[in-house]
């Protein structure tokens, strides 16, 4: 049995890799008839295949386009396994993402989105463009662990100071604010008051992992 979970996960990690959708799927549904949780599926398997591709990214061999086709690979593995998910497992931390007002660009933040996903986060994604009041209004909503905002453009990445201004007037500053884009710099999230800046999409896992701990 163990070597064949071994083979299972081997193959929807490596699925991930070759971004090889059949695959992925092929070996999601082995998994569920071999008996193996979704859990380990994918927490072995599809989450593994990220973090080789992380890799392959930074050492400059994969580029964006080849992070969005092995995401989208692994997403078609996790709409097999999603369904058989345990009820009562918990996810790392409820996190709401969105790009903010005035700026469209959504590629960046659809794969920090996914990467958060498959590291164990429940994500609330609001999309490109959104009014600023809207951050705060989700975090509400869902008792949102941290609120993560993207910016392409400096002409909108302003707006990230006035949601954290939001959260501090209705009393949410408790929640964990992390930004991150091409106008967004270290110095930028210092002065308006983020908890954390992450300069690539894989930094944005770590240190939103790091900001779970302290809870």
């Amino acid at each position: 049995m163990e070597d064949q979970k071994e083979k299972i996960f081997s193959g929807l990690s490596q699925a991930v890799v070759d971004m090889d959708i059949d695959s992925a799927v092929y070996f999601a549904r082995k998994a569920l008839e071999a008996g193996i949780s979704a859990e380990e599926a994918i927490v072995y398997g599809l989450s593994n295949g990220m973090e080789r591709v992380s890799k392959l990214y930074q050492e400059d061999i994969y580029y964006v386009p080849e992070l969005v086709v092995c995401g989208d690979t692994m997403y078609e593995g996790l709409n097999i396994l999603k369904p058989h998910l345990n009820k009562t497992h918990k996810p790392l931390g409820k996190l709401i993402i969105g790009v903010v007002e005035g700026d469209s660009h959504d590629i960046g933040k659809n794969i920090v989105a996914m990467l958060l996903e498959a590291a164990g986060f429940e994500i609330h994604d609001l999309g490109t463009d959104v009014p600023l009041h809207h951050f705060a209004d989700k975090a509400l909503e869902v008792d949102a662990d941290i609120v993560a905002m993207s910016s392409l453009m400096t002409t909108s990445r302003g707006g990230m100071g006035n949601v954290i201004e939001d959260l501090k007037k209705r009393s949410l500053r408790k929640r964990f604010v992390m930004v991150g884009g091409s106008a967004v710099t270290a110095a930028f999230a210092q002065r308006i008051g983020a908890d954390a800046y992450g300069p690539d999409a894989f930094a944005a896992v770590t240190l939103a992992k790091k900001m779970m701990l302290q809870f």
